[in-house]
């Protein structure tokens, strides 16, 4: 019988899936299949600059190989923008976001004379220039009125969470100087829109959660359960990623890559078929995660 849980897996098409992306892929099909839900997959190509043509097709080729197949037919967010202006127009309406029209280096420059020109993940906290107006700059982007104070949230696997949005972060970019949707807001619309109940991503997206939490309580959506998994480590002992050397997933032998991943996971390997280890791993994950869950 079905739940009403609702996953997704969302991979950016910057390449093929490499060994940690099948780690999250894995985690969150599992997890949809442990409470009898169902698993979405979403191709997040709002970035163009940085999607590949053709990566998105040997995603779907790579899932399948593994047979981590998804209960719907995928969606892209490319083909969704009208749903992101929308709600980008809620906000604006809300004064719960404004036009800004400062460049990096305006920032920095603000920062610098504050004596705070500390980046945060490769992000300069925004001073909040633009918060009372343009001051006569062109508009460039748009971003969003964060509230001051800390938001707690609890992940299944790392447990109670903190961050101050606004001191560490500040108002955050909603659409991009060059038009481009930003992640944080077409992440939020599409996991509100279809109906995601539960999120299972890697544990480099964690600090992104209490954005996307701002996000959906100004847009009064439901907050899904969260659960980040463990990463994969290049060599340098940073996240793997195509950045660092990561290596497409080798599909001649997908049950491999499956062991692999469920290793990180902290799922025993399987032999046999494919099928038989997915079932196997299937019983065992609430005992590994479902100490937060629901």
């Amino acid at each position: 019988m079905r739940s009403g849980y609702v996953g997704r897996f969302a991979p950016s098409p910057t390449g093929p899936l490499h060994a940690g992306s099948l780690v999250a892929a894995l985690a969150s099909w599992l997890d949809a299949r442990a409470h009898g839900g169902r698993w979405l997959v979403r191709i997040e190509d709002v970035d163009r600059p940085r999607c590949v043509a053709g990566a998105d097709r040997v995603i779907l080729q790579q899932l399948a190989a593994c047979s981590l197949l998804a209960d719907e037919e995928p969606v892209w967010q490319s083909t969704r923008t009208a749903h992101y202006q929308r709600e980008l127009e809620r906000l604006v309406g809300q004064h719960d976001a404004y036009p800004c029209g400062c460049s990096r280096r305006d920032i920095e420059l603000a920062l610098a004379a504050l004596g705070e020109s500390r980046p945060r993940h490769g992000e300069l906290v925004y001073p909040g220039t633009c918060r009372d107006g343009l001051h006569g700059r062109a508009p460039r982007a748009w971003r969003f009125r964060c509230k001051p104070g800390v938001l707690v949230w609890t992940d299944r696997r790392m447990g109670v969470q903190r961050q101050d949005v606004a001191a560490e972060v500040g108002d955050f970019v909603l659409r991009r100087a060059d038009g481009l949707w930003a992640y944080q807001l077409a992440v939020v619309v599409d996991d509100a829109l279809q109906g995601i109940t539960h999120i299972v991503r890697g544990e480099d997206l964690a600090d992104n959660t209490p954005r996307q939490i701002m996000l959906q309580r100004a847009l009064g959506f439901a907050t899904p359960v969260y659960l980040h998994t463990p990463l994969v480590l290049g060599a340098n002992g940073e996240k793997l990623s195509k950045q660092n050397g990561a290596q497409a997933l080798e599909m001649a032998n997908p049950l491999q890559a499956l062991n692999d991943a469920a290793a990180v996971l902290g799922l025993p390997a399987q032999s046999g078929a494919v099928a038989d280890a997915l079932a196997t791993w299937q019983r065992q994950w609430l005992d590994f995660y479902n100490r937060r869950s629901d």
